[in-house]
């Protein structure tokens, strides 16, 4: 079972991203998916498809994207930790924090709280040697219909990914203060991310659409930090991916939590194309004021909030917000619908089924 409309289309996935993401006019808005688990093991069983099938799914919603990734295939870096999810690449670990309607992974046991250089310098981060490489050209293969993404919303993350290590207050204040443990470990994660990234864009960088990395940038009501942190510490690290991508002419997207358009004029200088996440509700980062501000020279992913009618409202509601959003950012083009950051676990299957309908009902130019 799928939406059933997709006999509409015109174009393949991967050309309607193309024509998206140079400013061009497609046949449709290029759809993406985002989710929580327990929403997402929902609308699988609404399709009748098995937990596990992530691509029936996507097939059925309709989506354009696909990330591909090289898997690692080296020596264990990090012992399992009793009641501990430990992250098998980067060794961040989390505890599982359920509340009514799920629950989630949250973050815990600071390895850096204490700020030891020691720890930073022989922190184990992988090999980017340890990795199959070959194996993308079978996901290319596999999705060459398909807007084929490189990365993830935490690579290149300065800020949140510190945050992982020694909780989010310190993180910010040893940027501020310039903490050398802080920083070390910073830096050898990027080398790390940055390698790997490399390495994946030689093996199939001329055959991939989107590089999507991320940094959030904003609270709900203005910038999480100030323009001159941002010009010392996270623009500088953020223009090596940039130059990276140009090397191989392939546009990069940035994940940017709340009110982030503060650092939009900055990005594009360094040579972003394209925004992700988008909350409509807090400052400065509506769809109106995008549209006018940033219209033409970012492309726009995201900006269904999943704190308003998707989560709260009726499928009536969600459908009116879709169509809203549509209106405002289809014109010229340069528009990819998504909800904002994921699909929360309290979003009523019904809304998440309207929102995707209503994408491919109304999405049409």
């Amino acid at each position: 079972m799928t939406l059933g409309l997709a006999q509409n289309d015109k174009l393949s996935s991967k050309e309607r991203v193309v024509r998206t993401f140079n400013y061009e006019i497609p046949d449709r808005v290029p759809v993406n998916y985002m989710y929580n688990p327990e929403i997402d093991k929902r609308l699988k069983g609404y399709f009748s498809l098995q937990p596990t099938d992530d691509e029936g799914l996507r097939q059925a919603l309709g989506i354009d994207f696909r990330v591909i990734n090289a898997p690692y295939v080296g020596p264990l870096l990090y012992a399992p930790i009793p009641e501990r999810k430990v992250d098998p690449l980067l060794g961040f670990r989390t505890r599982w924090v359920p509340h009514e309607t799920g629950g989630y992974w949250e973050y815990c046991d600071y390895p850096l709280v204490e700020g030891d250089v020691e720890t930073a310098k022989n922190f184990p981060f992988p090999d980017p040697d340890y990795f199959d490489y070959d194996s993308l050209e079978e996901q290319v293969k596999e999705y060459k219909d398909y807007a084929l993404v490189l990365g993830s919303n935490g690579l290149g993350t300065v800020i949140c990914r510190l945050g992982f290590y020694m909780g989010m207050s310190e993180a910010l204040i040893a940027l501020q203060l310039e903490d050398p443990a802080a920083l070390i470990l910073m830096d050898r994660l990027l080398d790390f991310q940055l390698k790997h990234l490399e390495r994946m864009l030689h093996q199939v960088g001329d055959r991939v659409q989107l590089i999507w990395m991320g940094e959030d940038l904003g609270t709900q009501i203005g910038p999480l930090i100030g323009m001159k942190l941002f010009d010392r510490q996270i623009l500088p690290r953020h223009q090596n991916f940039f130059d990276l991508a140009k090397a191989y002419n392939v546009p990069v997207m940035i994940h940017t939590c709340g009110s982030s358009s503060w650092s939009y004029e900055k990005y594009i200088q360094a040579g972003l194309r394209a925004v992700d996440t988008l909350q409509p509700e807090v400052k400065d980062m509506s769809p109106s004021y995008l549209k006018k501000t940033f219209g033409g020279r970012l492309v726009f992913h995201g900006c269904i909030s999943t704190r308003g009618a998707v989560a709260y409202g009726t499928p009536e509601e969600v459908e009116r917000e879709v169509l809203e959003t549509l209106e405002i950012m289809m014109p010229g083009g340069g528009y990819c619908l998504a909800p904002t950051h994921r699909l929360q676990d309290n979003t009523p299957l019904e809304n998440a089924i309207a929102m995707y309908t209503a994408a491919h009902k109304y999405g049409h130019y």
